[in-house]
């Protein structure tokens, strides 16, 4: 962004729920906090336009400017994630409807169906108003389109959702026989004969058609992604230069099809944003948590810029139990999404809310005010990341890539599985933790995509893949890569119907393994692995058809079988797991692969330059002091080590390497 110096630092500031004379004094903070950036307007829609075609401008002028004199750039929010009431009362048919067919009432965030003619003419009226008047505006820096998209309201089942569907599929598959082969109309009397009988998977008697559920899913990923174009393309054409973004949902959000997305945010004057939360009753670490988010946002940026638009000083108000964050993991955590790509570090919300649903979400300034520890650790960041502003535009190195593909995690997760375990996003987080848990930064990346950067591909779960995927990663395998596939992977193609002759269909040639039949564990079994590993969740019947075995079943409906096997293609290697296993047998197999830590416990990562200027991130999530070898200039400290160095319990260094 142009208008903003080094890394961005602020977040969420909604003026709209102050009195006036609180403005300046926020402004005054924010210079005191080292604040460059701040979202105004996200949810602010029912005052910008009280009544229908009635817009109120004059209090968005006077923040802008109190912002502009005080140095604060401002990421300007198109205000549409919240229709006001008015909106409601006037197009009730354009409130969502629910599986059961029950319609929603407004009264939270989002309550709008994504296909609504009604809903997209009053959004993109505003946005127009709002970039007309603020296109030369010295403080705008990046226009906000939306906010969390599908994040309430991911998929609508009414009757124009209904109508959106159909024309969806028209243009997917033209004719209705198309459709019935694809989908397996055949089975249980499902055979469609008119446009008109196709409706969304609706609750119904028993399992829905798995086909139908799955494009519906595309479908509803499509239709909001729809929206987001229809606000970026109106503000391109209005304020060309300004850079548009909308902030996607890194924490473990499914719900929509992010690689699509992802070609929609990069580009010139784009950018991929997202938000971050941590789980926290989640066994997994909070470090993991961390790099699972911002590795996904920096992969769904091609590697590139991307920057953290949302996460929280301490605790936050939404989970069962929402914990504070204990002294220095504000810094630390902000610090780990910068060391992973981010340019910057910014907050849901400035200031903590008075009244509302989010009373109760931690905020740069507490409800205590300026005399706390939070507040002293939010300036103690501001200069942390004012010093780092060199770092800008250098991206991160990652050898290992982790392949995930939405529609395959959609159609595992659908109905009449052979295991409810069988989780494929949760497995992709868990392999991803492996890595972690090794020091190994890595990549997330799509089956389709160029892998010949990576020395080591791992999908732990792939059950769809499409034709040009499998030739695309037995090319990379071919070409020297080393590629690790989970179990039941490859076992369908893009429409969810079973790739025949044995399992696992499409990756039987390229892995040299055949799967009779799939073994399904009892809830807390597991089965034990002649090397020493443990399986759970699930086991396989396999013969090998050219790989060599590695580990075989020792007990368990496959004993004797193979269990993990190892198969040389051209230049590379094919290895296939049939079991999960539990986290020492994961690590060790990791391990055996090439992920080795730099220093255990520690989390390292580099970001480099063009130039060849890098700079190495050192975050001791431990509660004990963790010797690396490293050397340069800590850009925190300004001091010189020559090597080796020790990072305190719960500290961060980042080096200037030596050229």
């Amino acid at each position: 962004m142009p208008r903003v110096a080094g890394l961005c630092f602020g977040g969420d500031y909604n003026p709209e729920q102050w009195p006036e004379q609180t403005w300046r004094e926020d402004a005054q903070l924010m210079r005191e906090a080292g604040v460059t950036l701040v979202t105004v307007g996200v949810f602010s829609w029912s005052m910008l336009e009280p009544a229908p075609g009635k817009y109120e401008f004059g209090w968005l002028d006077r923040v802008l400017e109190i912002l502009h004199d005080a140095g604060v750039a401002v990421d300007l929010a198109t205000a549409t994630a919240s229709p006001p009431p008015w909106f409601s009362v006037a197009h009730p048919e354009a409130l969502p409807v629910d599986a059961h067919g029950n319609r929603l009432s407004h009264g939270s965030r989002q309550t709008f169906c994504p296909s609504a003619p009604a809903y997209r003419e009053a959004a993109l009226a505003l946005v127009s108003r709002l970039a007309d008047r603020y296109a030369d505006h010295p403080a705008l820096a990046m226009w906000h389109v939306h906010n969390e998209y599908g994040c309430h309201n991911a998929r609508c089942y009414c009757d124009t959702t209904a109508a959106a569907f159909r024309d969806w599929l028209r243009a997917r598959y033209h004719d209705l026989d198309t459709l019935n082969d694809r989908w397996g109309t055949a089975f249980w009397s499902q055979r469609f004969t008119d446009w008109q009988q196709i409706v969304p998977p609706r609750t119904t008697g028993s399992y829905p058609n798995p086909g139908l559920t799955l494009d519906f899913h595309r479908f509803s990923s499509d239709a909001l992604r729809a929206l987001f174009v229809a606000e970026r393309d109106l503000l391109h054409a209005r304020t060309p230069g300004i850079p548009v973004t909308t902030n996607l949902i890194s924490n473990g959000f499914t719900q929509l099809d992010y690689w699509q997305w992802a070609e929609e945010l990069t580009g010139p004057d784009r950018l991929v944003s997202a938000d971050h939360y941590l789980i926290g009753e989640d066994p997994t670490p909070p470090g993991a948590q961390i790099a699972y988010a911002a590795d996904t946002a920096r992969s769904l940026a091609g590697g590139g810029s991307w920057l953290l638009m949302e996460h929280s000083t301490s605790a936050v108000n939404w989970q069962p139990r929402n914990f504070v964050k204990p002294p220095g993991q504000l810094i630390r955590d902000s610090l780990a999404h910068v060391a992973r790509g981010s340019e910057g570090a910014m907050f849901f919300q400035w200031r903590a809310s008075r009244a509302g649903a989010e009373r109760w979400h931690s905020a740069m300034v507490p409800h205590a005010g300026t005399d706390t520890a939070v507040w002293r650790e939010v300036v103690t960041l501001g200069g942390h990341l004012r010093r780092l502003g060199e770092i800008a535009g250098s991206v991160v190195d990652a050898e290992v890539a982790v392949l995930l593909d939405y529609p395959s995690g959609w159609a595992a997760e659908g109905p009449a599985q052979p295991s409810v375990d069988m989780v494929s996003f949760d497995e992709v987080c868990r392999w991803h933790a492996a890595l972690w848990r090794r020091g190994v930064t890595a990549n997330l990346a799509h089956p389709s995509h160029d892998l010949s950067r990576y020395r080591l591909v791992l999908a732990p779960a792939l059950y769809l893949l499409d034709d040009p995927a499998v030739a695309n990663l037995a090319a990379y395998v071919r070409a020297g890569g080393t590629l690790l596939v989970g179990p039941y992977s490859g076992v369908v193609d893009e429409f969810d119907r079973v790739r025949l002759g044995g399992y696992p269909g499409a990756l039987r040639e390229l892995l040299g393994v055949r799967v009779e039949q799939y073994c399904p564990l009892p809830a807390g079994t597991t089965v034990a692995l002649d090397n020493g590993a443990t399986g759970r969740v699930w086991a396989e019947q396999a013969t090998t058809t050219g790989a060599d075995v590695v580990a075989s079943y020792v007990d368990g409906p496959p004993a004797g079988r193979p269990a993990l096997t190892r198969h040389p293609v051209g230049d590379g290697t094919a290895w296939y797991l049939g079991t999960r296993l539990t986290r020492p047998g994961l690590d060790r197999l990791l391990g055996s692969l090439g992920a080795h830590p730099l220093v255990p416990g520690l989390d390292a990562v580099r970001r480099r330059h063009p130039d060849g200027r890098s700079y190495l991130f050192l975050l001791n999530h431990g509660s004990t002091e963790v010797t690396a070898e490293a050397a340069g200039t800590d850009l925190l400290t300004g001091a010189e080590h020559a090597g080796p160095v020790t990072v305190p319990a719960g500290g961060v260094m980042v080096l200037r390497e030596r050229l």
